[in-house]
């Protein structure tokens, strides 16, 4: 989508801190971090949101999912959580769907 900020950061028209890439993801760093780590993992081609992506291309859904494992593990952490937000109403902002990676504090439970 032309207008998409996560598609034009995966076709490197705007520049992002790119961790971790597969033939499905691309992962970068959150420029309002909530954590000591905090990562979006994206799928390359755009969908919506998480249910979405799941309905249109779940092989690239579960890759979200051990890309973030994956860049948990090199950036040294073993316990991290991993949060998708579809619509506008719990905080979806962007709506390419991305997986947020935290990492490094202690999380509380329900988020807030």
């Amino acid at each position: 989508m032309a207008d998409c900020l996560f598609c034009k950061i995966v076709a490197g028209e705007i520049p992002g801190e790119v961790v971790h890439t597969t033939q499905r993801t691309i992962a970068f760093r959150d420029i309002n971090p909530q954590a000591p780590l905090h990562v979006l993992v994206v799928p390359r081609d755009h969908y919506a949101n998480a249910a979405e992506l799941a309905a249109g291309d779940p092989a690239a859904s579960a890759e979200l999912v051990t890309t973030a494992a994956a860049v948990a593990t090199a950036e040294g952490y073993d316990d991290y959580r991993i949060v998708f937000n579809t619509g506008a109403g719990v905080g979806q902002t962007v709506f390419h769907t991305h997986l947020h990676l935290l990492a490094g504090r202690s999380m509380t439970w329900p988020p807030g």
